[in-house]
């Protein structure tokens, strides 16, 4: 307090780093510098940037916080851009991409691949918590797993034990590795993280077991390559999976040129009643986020007229392709007709696969090591 000047604040001239708007205030000049060099913000994602060029060239800059990935089909447009950024911001220029936010980017230029993964950083998760010599398994998880809340610990021996286990660090860990590289622990990493308030040991063996599944294939990559850019999805759900609340679980997986680029394994917010609904709310959620794909390619310049959606529920396709009202399913809340919109106007096309051929399947319930095998290579998961 200053004398004669009690009650009084100072104005702060600058954002500060560490306080609540200096991320907001670092965006907005970002933003700014962008716009001045007549990028256009995409408008799917406020975090991309793309510039094209009247010779027909492009840039693309992606911004992750205050990490930046610029990708062209002209050396000297990404070079112009570097120089400009580097005269407005204190930045650090690390060549060619080789890692991103702890993924790793390898390129074989010959055969024209590219190839993303996270060996490292799994390695590094296993080695944290002792389990870089741990005999590897073939599944993420494994069907005598029945996880429920009536193994969390009930005595004090077992409370005390879990006290000095890290399962939600672990787990953390683990989500990292499924968002980025490796959608073929999502079923796995979606089920030990509902007990993340009061694991027990049972819940505890089962991450150990993701881990061990880790352990044997932390090579494993996202490969992309050739020309094709289409865009397909896949969809599935199980029934009442959830042993607690039963609740089903919705998986789906987007992939373009036949690698994922989107996927989720999550419990739905309803109880569903019948395999139909179940299926019906797992595909209105997956067209959703085909739309969204859908406006961010096009944005990108790659319009996706070939876009389909597949699921293999005949009767849930059926039932959101006939707009006639039905007494079996009018407690299906408003939301979830959403689908019938999408299909109705041509922003969404939605086909029939076989159970068989569908790759969500590994993101609704535990699979076998075989069909885990199949998936993952229809994704462009591989070795």
């Amino acid at each position: 307090e200053v004398e004669g000047k009690k009650g009084y604040v100072c104005k702060l001239e600058k954002s500060l780093y560490g306080l609540k708007q200096a991320p907001r205030q670092w965006y907005h000049k970002f933003d700014t510098f962008m716009i001045t060099n007549e990028f256009v913000r995409c408008q799917s994602d406020h975090c991309v940037y793309v510039k094209k060029t009247t010779n027909g060239n492009y840039v693309i800059l992606l911004l992750y916080v205050d990490d930046m990935l610029v990708a062209g089909s002209s050396m000297q447009d990404i070079v112009d851009l570097k120089k400009k950024l580097a005269n407005t911001f204190d930045m650090k220029d690390l060549g060619e991409a080789k890692q991103i936010l702890g993924m790793k980017i390898t390129r074989d230029k010959q055969n024209h691949l590219l190839r993303l993964s996270q060996e490292d950083y799994i390695d590094k998760v296993l080695k944290r918590f002792n389990m870089k010599d741990a005999k590897s398994v073939t599944t993420p998880l494994a069907k005598h797993f029945k996880l429920t809340k009536h193994l969390s610990p009930k005595i004090d021996k077992e409370k005390e034990y879990m006290t000095k286990v890290p399962y939600a660090s672990v787990v953390g860990s683990l989500m990292y590795a499924m968002v980025c590289t490796r959608p073929d622990i999502a079923q796995a990493v979606g089920v030990v993280s509902r007990f993340m308030n009061n694991p027990g040991k049972g819940h505890w063996e089962a991450v150990k077991w993701i881990l061990r599944y880790l352990r044997g294939t932390s090579h494993y990559s996202l490969c992309f390559g050739g020309s094709n850019s289409c865009l397909q999805g896949y969809v599935d759900s199980d029934m009442a999976g959830d042993i607690d609340g039963g609740r089903s679980t919705t998986g789906y997986v987007f992939t373009i040129g036949g690698t994922a680029v989107s996927w989720i394994s999550k419990l739905q917010q309803v109880v569903a009643l019948s395999t139909t609904e179940a299926e019906y709310v797992a595909i209105t959620e997956a067209s959703k986020e085909l739309i969204w794909l859908k406006r961010l390619m096009e944005e990108l310049g790659k319009v996706q007229e070939d876009a389909k959606l597949w699921s293999d529920s005949q009767s849930a396709i059926h039932l959101a392709k006939n707009l006639a009202f039905h007494s079996r399913t009018k407690h299906i809340k408003l939301r979830y007709h959403f689908i019938r919109s999408a299909l109705e106007d041509g922003s969404v096309s939605l086909g029939k696969i076989h159970t068989s051929q569908n790759p969500a399947d590994m993101f609704t319930k535990v699979v076998t090591k075989e069909k885990l095998g199949s998936c993952s290579t229809w994704i462009g998961l591989k070795e």
